[in-house]
């Protein structure tokens, strides 16, 4: 199971008052971005026509980890504070840990084409809850007493949150981002019940509940969508509990890009097709990030530049992997996610 140090829950728990909460929700906005590099990555290696049973699970996965990124940056302007994302600090290095040492320094997280192995080794560690049900064929992991779990981070902010009180919120709605997801998944937050609402959506999304790994009837949290991928079967329930038995999801490997394993830009001959392509990446990326800044710091109609940026990342990382890697294999580039001042020349 993915664990944090135990020192970021006394953390919360020892917190005085609502600015002592700002550095742990900058924290949780930042865990909810970091993986959402790594998913797209193996979604846009997908190629068109193929695995799409797969393409729509995994994006399904990828909105509501933007959802979580909005709603925990919603919670914290609506308490005072201020997102920073638009630094290089705010994004992981890939391959590296997640923010707060999430899995220990040993868990590195990279930017890979899809595979079942990444599936199993990479995403379902990431989302594996702090009580997985039992899914026939699929192991639980044993406690680590001495870490703790994001589920426990959530829970602990939450608790917080309530022990502070309402007049801990500060900042009305007009300041926070509300927009490209219904009102009863994105809504203001006011006071610690909507705090508590959107913490326990982002945990039941991506964890399920202690009874039930479907998020809603039908469909599974994001720990189990992805054992449907590295399994091949839906999950279903069975006379004994639950089972990855149901309708099959086919995995076709011929249908990868063979996409270079992190792509950096000095992995790539300067002038070439695939640097140039990966510069303009890594530029239109860190547009993102500072459209996502400047719709959480202020401005929340920006979101909607933020959403077209998206469309043109989505664009560029594809055409990456059409582009040979040029380094003696059949692989192509890919996406490197690092955040960049200037347009590339």
């Amino acid at each position: 199971m993915i664990k944090l140090r135990r020192s970021i829950i006394q953390g919360i728990r020892a917190a005085k008052d609502r600015s002592d909460l700002y550095y742990y929700l900058q924290k949780a906005v930042e865990l909810e971005h970091s993986t959402i590099p790594p998913y797209l990555t193996a979604l846009f290696s997908l190629m068109p026509g193929y695995n799409e049973d797969i393409r729509k699970l995994i994006h399904s996965i990828v909105v509501q980890e933007m959802l979580h990124m909005t709603i925990d940056g919603n919670i914290l302007i609506a308490i005072g504070g201020h997102p920073q994302i638009n630094s290089p600090d705010f994004i992981p290095q890939y391959p590296g840990p997640l923010p707060m040492s999430i899995g220990g320094k040993d868990f590195i997280v990279g930017i890979e084409a899809f595979s079942k192995p990444l599936v199993l080794n990479t995403f379902m560690v990431i989302e594996e809850p702090e009580h997985p049900i039992p899914v026939k064929t699929l192991a639980v992991a044993a406690e680590e007493p001495e870490f703790a779990t994001i589920g426990e981070f959530y829970d602990a902010v939450k608790k917080k949150i309530v022990e502070l009180g309402n007049s801990i919120f500060t900042v009305g709605p007009d300041k926070q981002v509300l927009s490209w997801f219904p009102p009863n998944r994105l809504f203001p937050i006011v006071d610690c019940a909507s705090a508590i609402r959107g913490i326990d959506i982002i945990v039941v999304e991506g964890e399920g509940t202690s009874s039930d790994p479907f998020q809603t009837p039908g469909n599974p949290a994001h720990y189990y969508k992805f054992g449907e991928i590295y399994y091949g079967r839906k999950i279903v329930r069975t006379p004994t509990g639950y089972a990855y038995g149901g309708d099959p999801i086919p995995f076709d490997p011929n249908g990868v890009f063979p996409m270079r394993p992190n792509p950096k830009l000095g992995d790539f001959k300067p002038g070439s097709q695939a640097y140039t392509r990966v510069a303009e990446f890594s530029f239109a990326y860190s547009n993102l990030l500072n459209a996502l800044h400047t719709a959480f710091n202020g401005k929340p109609d920006n979101i909607n530049v933020a959403i077209g940026l998206m469309y043109e990342l989505k664009m560029l990382a594809v055409s990456l992997m059409q582009t040979p890697a040029n380094d003696g294999t059949n692989r192509t580039a890919g996406p490197s996610y690092v955040y960049v001042d200037a347009k590339p020349t």
